[in-house]
């Protein structure tokens, strides 16, 4: 296993470079220049601070030797300065993360504690009153755009009802609450961005569970446990889900690079600040080293992801041994 982790490891690393440098030569490439942003912010900018300013970003160097710079503060953690602030892409992005893995975790917590039961009661019984009904539901769900379901439910639940607030993460007189209320206040926040994120993802992973459970339970030795007499409940959850989870811990491997790209949308639209919102601001603005940040950390997020789903399979399943 070990000798398996650091072929893995070794990997990354051409892999990541061909990433930055495809992802680098992309971002340089697209209409649009920060220095041309600022002009259109304010018409007054003349063409010398249009230079200016092109040579304070070090647009002004051949492209190839921009990347060389890059690569070289990046392999020291040091993605540089971003173009919208002055301040350091690493601090904007440790600032940002904390909210987008809380949101995330937790609704990967709620999915899983949803679609897991789900699956397992649906595929018991295939075609039965519970596999249609829940069919149907979840299918309606994959269906619903997640982004006009939370306008739909903003409009319902936070303007109509006025039970929860409608977007933000604090109060306004969040730094007047005590420790306790400033929790409660960020959890009361939360729970329709959680919802919605939740229901945007119970579709397919009950899916998945569902047919991968009626596999398991067709196998020969479910047939064997059951003429040992066995309890139903432990050839269900002891034999059968074991061996179905194979394919939903793919799933959980791949929802790990859904911390960034899957935040743009409910970020924006519940105005969360986190990372997924930091994204596109720095795309419309065309911060390109915060841009050039957030792509490295979504591709090793990607690649660790994909890693921990290889590891975890040697421990779901004994027969899947990793040898150097």
């Amino acid at each position: 296993m070990i000798a398996y982790l650091f072929r893995r490891l070794l990997g990354i690393i051409p892999v990541l470079l061909g990433i930055t440098i495809i992802s680098f030569i992309v971002i340089h490439l697209a209409p649009g220049k920060p220095a041309t942003v600022e002009q259109s912010l304010n018409p007054k900018v003349s063409p010398e601070i249009r230079a200016k300013l092109y040579k304070l970003y070090g647009l002004d160097k051949p492209l190839h030797v921009q990347y060389a710079d890059w690569l070289k503060r990046s392999v020291r953690f040091d993605f540089g300065d971003s173009f919208a602030d002055g301040r350091p892409v690493a601090r904007r992005i440790l600032e940002r993360m904390p909210l987008t893995i809380l949101v995330n975790a937790v609704s990967l917590v709620c999915v899983f504690l949803a679609a897991i039961p789900l699956g397992i009661k649906a595929a018991q019984k295939p075609g039965g009153r519970f596999d249609n009904a829940t069919t149907v539901a979840v299918f309606v769900l994959f269906a619903v755009p997640t982004f006009w379901l939370a306008l739909l439910l903003m409009q319902l639940v936070c303007i109509r009802l006025g039970w929860l607030p409608i977007s933000g993460i604090k109060s306004l007189d969040f730094e007047y609450f005590s420790p306790a209320r400033k929790v409660m206040d960020i959890g009361w926040h939360l729970i329709l961005p959680v919802f919605v994120t939740t229901l945007g993802s119970l579709a397919g992973i009950s899916r998945y569970m569902r047919s991968s459970m009626i596999e398991a339970m067709s196998q020969p030795y479910i047939v064997t446990a059951r003429a040992k007499g066995l309890p139903e409940r432990t050839v269900v959850y002891k034999h059968g889900l074991r061996n179905a989870l194979l394919p939903i811990v793919t799933l959980v491997g791949l929802s790990i690079p859904g911390l960034l790209g899957g935040s743009v949308i409910f970020e924006s639209i519940f105005a969360l600040p986190g990372l997924g919102r930091l994204f596109y601001e720095a795309v419309m603005t065309r911060d390109y080293p915060l841009i050039m940040a957030e792509v490295v950390l979504g591709a090793v997020l990607t690649m660790a992801g994909n890693l921990i789903a290889d590891i975890s399979y040697a421990y779901v399943d004994p027969r899947i041994r990793y040898k150097g």
